[in-house]
């Protein structure tokens, strides 16, 4: 459990991605620390463009054996060859996707800071439950999931959670005894070096 453990390590898209030096960056990076997993969340809406950034990132995650999974884009899930969806809203029923897609792809829920949306989607059968903002932001309704809800989770419920959403240093080392997962987005890919800086960070989990 999450309490005995360093939280395994989960990767997010920039929303915007240039072809040309991404998949590149994204190697680096998964050749510098063991991922666990990457998610492809694009802002565009483009359904060319999400496939074409989808072939590319997924050929550098498969090489090297990590699961990549889909924001919201369930219907690209087997056409893309991708592992996964990453549900970002209610509206889809986890049940139905699971008939869909089958008992090997991944299913995971964003879901704020609710306890009982978390509750629902790991009873409807999703893989992973994802909390967050973690840290403080601008963006969103500005509430934070907060340190006893992950206390809680790690300690009541044995579906694996996430942490995401404007993690610092002192928040990653407030919440690693607690998390399974950090999934870390803009943190790392906002900097110069994504490596170094993910490196920085993993470090504050210890």
């Amino acid at each position: 459990m999450a309490e005995t453990e360093r939280p395994q390590l989960y990767l997010i898209t920039p929303p915007e991605v240039e072809l040309s030096t991404f998949p590149d960056s994204l190697a680096r990076v998964l050749d510098a620390a063991e991922i666990a997993c990457v998610r492809l969340e694009l802002s565009s809406s483009d359904e060319d463009r999400i496939a074409r950034t989808a072939d590319g990132l997924r050929a550098v995650c498969h090489e090297r054996d990590v699961a990549i999974v889909i924001d919201t884009h369930v219907r690209l899930v087997e056409r893309l060859g991708l592992d996964g969806v990453h549900l970002s809203q209610k509206a889809a029923s986890i049940r139905s996707l699971r008939e869909d897609l089958g008992e090997d792809a991944i299913i995971g829920a964003f879901c704020g800071n609710s306890r009982h949306d978390g509750l629902s989607a790991g009873e409807a059968g999703a893989d992973y439950v994802s909390f967050g903002p973690v840290g403080r932001t601008a963006l969103g309704t500005g509430t934070q999931a907060e340190t006893d809800l992950f206390a809680w989770w790690s300690e009541v419920i044995e579906i694996p959670v996430v942490a995401e959403g404007a993690l610092s240093v002192e928040k990653i080392s407030e919440i690693a005894a607690y998390t399974d997962f950090f999934a870390f987005g803009q943190e790392i890919w906002k900097c110069p070096d994504p490596a170094a800086e993910l490196a920085r960070l993993i470090a504050a989990m210890d």
